[in-house]
Formats: C-alpha cells, sequence, structure tokens
C-alpha cells in the first residue's frame, strides 16, 4: 500500500511540475510594460456602439458628427488609450462598432467618450464592458498604422 501511495505522489508531483512550466520566450520587460498579469492578459474596458435613438436624416449634421467621432477617436489612439477599434456589418442587433479601451474602469471610458459628438448627438448609444484580454493588443497598433492604403 506504501508503495502505490509512493507511486501516486510522484506520479502527481510530476503532473504539478509539468502544468506549471515557463514560457521559455517570456519578457518580463514587456509584460510590465504592458501591464500583463502571469497569464499575459490584463483587463480593458469593451465598448459596444449601437444605433442611438436620433433617427435624423441631416446629411451634414450626422457627417459633422462623425468628423468628431473619427478626432475623438484619433485622440484616444495618440493617449494610447484606444486598443482595438472598428465597423460591425449589417446585423439585427444595432451593433455599429466596437472599441476596446486600455483603461481599468467603465468611468474612465465614459470620461474618454464624453466628447464624441455621435454618441453625445444619440446617434450611436454605448454599451460598456470590462473584458479580459492579452495585454498584447496594444501592440498591435504599431503595425496597423503601417498597412492600410487607403483611410475610410
Amino acid at each position: 500500500m506504501k508503495k502505490i501511495i509512493l507511486i501516486l505522489i510522484s506520479i502527481f508531483i510530476l503532473f504539478s511540475v509539468g502544468a506549471q512550466s515557463q514560457n521559455p520566450k517570456y519578457d518580463s520587460s514587456l509584460a510590465k510594460k504592458l501591464g500583463a498579469d502571469e497569464y499575459g492578459m490584463k483587463s480593458y474596458i469593451f465598448v459596444v456602439l449601437k444605433t442611438g435613438n436620433n433617427k435624423t436624416s441631416d446629411k451634414a449634421f450626422i457627417d459633422s458628427c462623425f468628423v468628431g467621432h473619427f478626432a475623438n477617436m484619433s485622440e484616444m489612439e495618440k493617449a494610447h488609450k484606444l486598443v482595438v477599434a472598428g465597423p460591425f456589418g449589417k446585423n439585427d442587433n444595432e451593433f455599429r462598432g466596437l472599441f476596446i479601451l486600455d483603461v481599468k474602469t467603465i468611468a474612465e471610458a465614459k470620461e474618454l467618450l464624453k466628447n464624441d459628438p455621435s454618441i453625445n448627438s444619440d446617434i450611436l448609444r454605448a454599451e460598456y464592458y470590462t473584458w479580459y484580454g492579452s495585454a498584447a493588443l496594444p501592440v498591435y497598433l504599431e503595425a496597423a498604422d503601417k498597412i492600410w492604403k487607403k483611410s475610410p
């Protein structure tokens, strides 16, 4: 019986050591810079932009709101707060676009979007969620700005 217990303990120890292996490519400086936890992850605020209640057909007004919307996105990117942004295709849920923001709280996200005229005019409405994803997401923007030929 003692032999079986020792074998089981040995298997457990071997399994535990194997399950806790370290990443040979781990870069502690990069992980710290990006705010990564031990799994290479961190919390963000995920914002879903939906169609708002303002159904105006005033094209000049709508256009001016979206000029301000894109200007606000540019400011968030310069401040290293905007990680991902993009529109949705046509859908039945009124989803128009999304942001992933590199901030810790929904209050901080709302502060970043408080000057967005498309949201302030209710052409778009924002829904905010805490989201846990790869801490490396902000690094993708460095490459993303180098691969497009035409602006939207």
